[in-house]
């Protein structure tokens, strides 16, 4: 990569963007360069609201493709978009941070992943969770053998309500709600992304997915792919769960999305707790190790959500500047895009669904 700054292209603007530009905004390697989005107009506010105005705009993905100052392009579109702008960015030769998930099926993702296989500019598929510093942390301490070999996970995702938090558009919540675009429920497969990525990140790939998926309609009349639960067994004797409940009159105190979660762990010597995701509720310390008879809180750390895109970010940046391997690579999303397929699969066939390996 040269040594100027990165040039660096958006393709859409939603209301996810504000987190994915934080780190190029600031990080001196990089550079904003150019926006793209079917409404101009939209681009136009973002880049005010970032302190950008003077950027170019587009609505054609083309011209940002083909813009020669355009290094790294952060694709954020809906999911059944996703395929053909990677590739397309791929033909232009560009650095890619795709949006999670990395396609909505696995036909596409395999495709995806095939490309990317002979593709010689770094390609990533951008995953926040893992890097969200209570999450960094506790991998760390398991790194560090802090509770043995770790023999569960159970995660829970609880979305509710909150006075403070964002509002999201109804186009946004439109395609979600369908299938041939989103390629399965708001919770359990898009949203579920980044908890099957947990569960990936601490127990590897699973052998056996096993899933309930209620369905309950929220007051705006979208709805949820709840009260739902996934079971899944790893290999090694080892197991988990997804636990995924609205409580549609829980307040959470977030500027993001009314939701949080949080994570046990069990070892074979210890126990941690991560007890923070999107919001914090009742200001639980973010985490906690129970080893030896004792506990140790840990919070010396930014638990503010938006760090865990900056995190995110600038580990891409740093491998386009240094060298390394992005996370999360094409094949490792493939094997998440998996993993929460089975669980869709599971719910709808009524049985458990193998996952085979790698």
């Amino acid at each position: 990569m040269k040594d100027s700054p990165i040039g660096v292209g958006l393709i859409g603007t939603g209301r996810i963007s504000d987190l994915h530009v934080i780190e190029y905004l600031n990080n001196p390697a990089t550079r904003i360069r150019m926006l793209c989005d079917a409404d101009p107009g939209a681009a136009q506010r973002k880049a005010h609201d970032w302190g950008i105005g003077e950027v170019k705009i587009t609505d054609d993905l083309q011209e940002l493709l083909q813009n020669p100052d355009i290094d790294l392009v952060e694709i954020l579109l809906p999911h059944d978009l996703h395929l053909a702008a990677a590739l397309a960015a791929m033909d232009a030769g560009k650095a890619i941070s795709l949006q999670k998930p990395m396609c909505p099926t696995l036909e596409e993702a395999d495709r995806l992943v095939e490309a990317v296989e002979t593709y010689d500019r770094p390609f990533k598929v951008f995953e926040n969770f893992l890097f969200h510093p209570p999450v960094a942390r506790a991998r760390q301490l398991i790194a560090q053998n802090a509770i043995g070999e770790p023999q569960s996970i159970r995660i829970k995702s609880n979305p509710g309500t909150s006075r403070t938090g964002w509002k999201v558009s109804a186009s946004a919540l439109e395609w979600r709600q369908q299938r041939s675009r989103s390629g399965g429920g708001p919770l359990v497969f898009d949203d579920g992304h980044h908890k099957f990525a947990l569960a990936w990140g601490f127990m590897g790939n699973p052998r056996e997915v096993h899933a309930f998926i209620g369905r309950v309609q929220r007051k705006d009349g979208a709805w949820y792919d709840a009260q739902s639960m996934i079971s899944f067994r790893f290999p090694g004797n080892r197991v988990g769960n997804l636990e995924i409940v609205y409580s549609p009159e829980l307040e959470i105190v977030t500027p993001y999305y009314a939701q949080d979660d949080r994570v046990e762990i069990t070892g074979t010597k210890g126990v941690i707790w991560i007890n923070c995701g999107h919001g914090h509720l009742a200001g639980a310390v973010p985490l906690v190790l129970f080893r030896d008879g004792g506990l140790t809180e840990f919070r010396d750390m930014n638990v503010s959500w938006e760090q865990s895109f900056v995190h995110s970010t600038r580990h891409y940046i740093n491998v386009l500047k240094n060298g390394g391997q992005p996370v999360l690579q094409a094949y490792e999303a493939r094997q998440i895009l998996r993993f929460s397929s089975a669980a869709e699969q599971s719910a709808l066939e009524n049985r458990s669904i193998e996952v085979e390996s790698g």
